[in-house]
């Protein structure tokens, strides 16, 4: 009977779930995933890290990347930024990090179903970003030239 109380209150707090709410479990969530270095991380293991800005071409098929791949394609994360980023995203279990007993160890990380359901919406919010940097631009300097 414990195991269906247990159930019970998981889906009672699903439904009671809500950001608006200060309290709201959902808010950190939210704030972590909100993070650039999230938002790329989960694009670089998702496989979008070949397509450009405007690129209509599918994404590559999300695979494990080491560290130093990581590290190589996410221009200006610090070390440390990216050792939390990726400490955090696994344990909200949206990757894993696989540790191979190699010479020297070899470490990959990959992302999970639910860090794969996350990558459909980052890819479009970084899809985004790149295809309308240029208005974006436009209406800053604007903003800049004419200010209130």
């Amino acid at each position: 009977m414990t195991t269906t109380k247990a159930a019970q209150k998981r889906a009672q707090a699903k439904v009671e779930y809500n950001a608006f709410l200060a309290g709201c479990p959902s808010r950190q969530l939210l704030d972590r995933i909100s993070d650039k270095w999230v938002v790329l991380i989960l694009c670089a293991l998702g496989g979008d890290h070949s397509s450009g800005p405007g690129d209509a071409a599918p994404a590559a098929a999300p695979k494990a990347m080491r560290y130093s791949e990581l590290s190589r394609l996410l221009a200006g994360v610090s070390q440390k930024m990216l050792t939390q980023t990726l400490r955090s995203l696994e344990h909200d279990g949206l990757l894993t990090r696989t540790v191979a007993p190699t010479v020297p160890v070899t470490v990959t990380y990959e992302l999970t179903e639910l860090g794969l359901s996350l990558h459909d919406m980052t890819r479009g919010l970084r899809t985004w970003a790149q295809s309308h940097m240029a208005e974006v631009l436009a209406h800053r300097e604007k903003h800049d030239a004419h200010p209130s």
